[in-house]
């Protein structure tokens, strides 16, 4: 669980990071990549959520 968290805590920091670059600098490539960060995130926390399940069941 604790490896799942730290990989969804990348995933935020890498959004984070690139959509700021669009939004300030209008860095096209940074946008690509801040989409991509999105659904990467979104699928890991769709894993979060069926582990946090599993453990409260146990």
């Amino acid at each position: 669980m604790k490896e799942l968290l730290e990989k969804i805590a990348a995933s935020i920091e890498a959004f984070n990071t690139d959509s700021q670059l669009q939004a300030e600098k209008g860095n096209n490539a940074a946008g690509v990549r801040s989409r991509k960060a999105s659904l990467e995130t979104e699928k890991l926390m769709k894993e979060f959520r069926k582990m946090s399940i599993s453990h409260s069941r146990k």
